[in-house]
């Protein structure tokens, strides 16, 4: 089970309120909230499409870029017993501590 949808190369996140009775959603990775909703998973799939083909036609209009930039860097939060750990196998193989992670998180995204 997913609660992905993807669409014209963008992602939209899917949750549903049980009060409400309806799925609602995020479309993410872009620069701006742009949510979508509804009722039944057709309802739900056709909103979010329309929501990305609306945002991304607003982007054209103002001549502004849809999808959120990264920079390539972020701070991680890690026990310090484990970012020892790293620190000693970037010593040990020469590297850095940021090749380490790079590596690292290279493996797991590949894995997913």
């Amino acid at each position: 089970m997913s609660n992905i949808l993807n669409y014209n190369g963008y992602i939209g996140s899917v949750e549903y309120s049980a009060e409400d009775r309806i799925f609602f959603g995020k479309v993410e990775l872009v620069t701006d909230v742009v949510t979508f909703e509804g009722t039944t998973p057709d309802e739900l799939e056709n909103s979010f499409r329309e929501a990305v083909d609306g945002y991304l036609e607003l982007c054209k209009e103002v001549g502004k870029e849809p999808q959120k930039a990264f920079k390539g860097t972020f701070n991680v939060r890690i026990n310090p017993e484990l970012h020892k750990k790293a620190a000693l196998v970037a010593i040990q193989k020469h590297t850095t501590l940021n090749q380490v992670v790079a590596e690292a998180i290279s493996k797991f995204v590949a894995a997913y």
